[in-house]
């Protein structure tokens, strides 16, 4: 373009300030007054179209826009001459061109054009972490109301002993990588802009290595067996994550190692069931014992006994609460509480003097003895009249 050019807002004949909107319907009807097929033969009818449609394809893109406005038909007309080539990638050397357009979109919008370095200045690689690892662990209701130390054993990625993690034979090192030029980008010139990716010969390391170990065949990293102490807190419950930090998979290169995650799993219980920091059990009682009342004892995760008393008259489904005799308070203090749920068990098996001693029962009852049944019953006849 000449540097004379003709302003992008004049050529469209707008205010700098116009919205999208507006600019939209101004190009479009000027480009309808200008369309070749309008005004056929006319060289100029055909330049201002072309002028036009390179005005609106500048201004309607808001980064471009953005660019224009600060430098004016300047920021698209540096690197796109010169010794720089088109379309190709490489570092920033014989690409110095690729620098000046990058260097304004870097002080337009920062760090979306090229990263913390910017795409006018030098890169500073990071080095990425390894991956962090789960493992699932399966723990009885007893271990997770003690807590326990156990071992594990898990195949895991590590750092490469005989290169330290370098990735190099020893006595070799790493070298600037030749394409990125140390940088770990390459940049490319797509249209007006210049898009910058990491480099495909080195990663976006910078650095290349020349020699790779024979172990870890240049990934600094190795995969083999690793025995880890593990400690189970009490009160932990199924989806209990506990972190081991840097006991994950090793970072290539002598990268910082990931975390491994232990997921806890805990198995059913045969007599508890449990919901947070309590636990709930189903006891069954004689309707004698239901009746006159009495005790029983559940056994207690820590090896006593908890004695539980039964009120005469007692009903199915009444729940009875010992405080403090659940599950421990995880990283806290304390314990829930155990919920006793009674279900009154009808006996099914009678002798020849039990029978005997029912029926009598039976004819001394008089209503009173069962008042929910009664009252059933009454609603029943009041109900239907019968």
């Amino acid at each position: 373009m000449a540097a004379t050019q003709t302003d992008y807002y004049e050529t469209l004949e707008v205010a700098r300030d116009v919205d999208a909107g507006a600019l939209k319907s101004a190009y479009r009807k000027l480009a309808m007054k200008f369309h070749p097929d309008r005004n056929p033969g006319d060289a100029a009818a055909e330049a201002k179209f072309k002028a036009l449609g390179e005005a609106y394809e500048c201004l309607k893109d808001p980064q471009k826009r953005a660019a224009y406005d600060r430098f004016g038909h300047e920021a698209f007309t540096q690197g796109m001459n010169g010794g720089g080539g088109s379309g190709g990638f490489g570092g920033r050397g014989g690409q110095g061109d690729f620098g000046d357009i990058g260097d304004i979109f870097e002080t337009i919008f920062g760090s979306a054009f090229g990263g913390a370095g910017g795409m006018g200045g030098g890169r500073q690689q990071q080095q990425r972490r390894g991956a962090d690892l789960r493992y699932d662990m399966q723990v009885t209701l007893d271990e997770a109301f003690e807590g326990k130390s156990t071992e594990i054993e898990i195949e895991v990625s590590q750092s490469c002993e005989t290169c330290d993690g370098s990735g190099a034979t020893p006595g070799t090192s790493e070298r600037t990588c030749n394409l990125c030029h140390g940088h770990g980008a390459v940049r490319a010139k797509q249209g007006l802009f210049v898009v910058e990716r990491p480099c495909p010969t080195c990663g976006g390391r910078g650095q290349v290595i020349e020699d790779p170990c024979g172990d870890c065949r240049g990934e600094g990293r190795v995969d083999r067996p690793q025995a880890l102490a593990v400690d189970i807190p009490p009160g932990v419950d199924t989806g209990t994550r506990i972190r081991l930090s840097g006991k994950g998979e090793a970072g290539a290169r002598g990268a910082p190692p990931g975390d491994l995650y232990i997921f806890i799993h805990v198995k059913p219980h045969s007599l508890f069931e449990r919901e947070g920091t309590t636990l709930a059990t189903r006891v069954p009682v004689s309707f004698t014992q239901a009746a006159l009342g009495g005790s029983i004892d559940i056994p207690d995760l820590d090896g006593s006994t908890n004695t539980v008393d039964i009120p005469a008259g007692i009903q199915s489904g009444k729940q009875l609460r010992v405080r403090g005799a659940g599950m421990p308070v995880l990283q806290g203090r304390g314990r829930g509480d155990l919920v006793v749920e009674i279900a009154v068990e009808t006996p099914t098996k009678l002798s020849r003097k039990q029978k005997e001693i029912l029926e009598q029962f039976r004819e001394t009852e008089t209503g009173d003895e069962c008042p929910e049944s009664r009252s059933f019953f009454s609603k029943i006849k009041d109900a239907f009249g019968t």
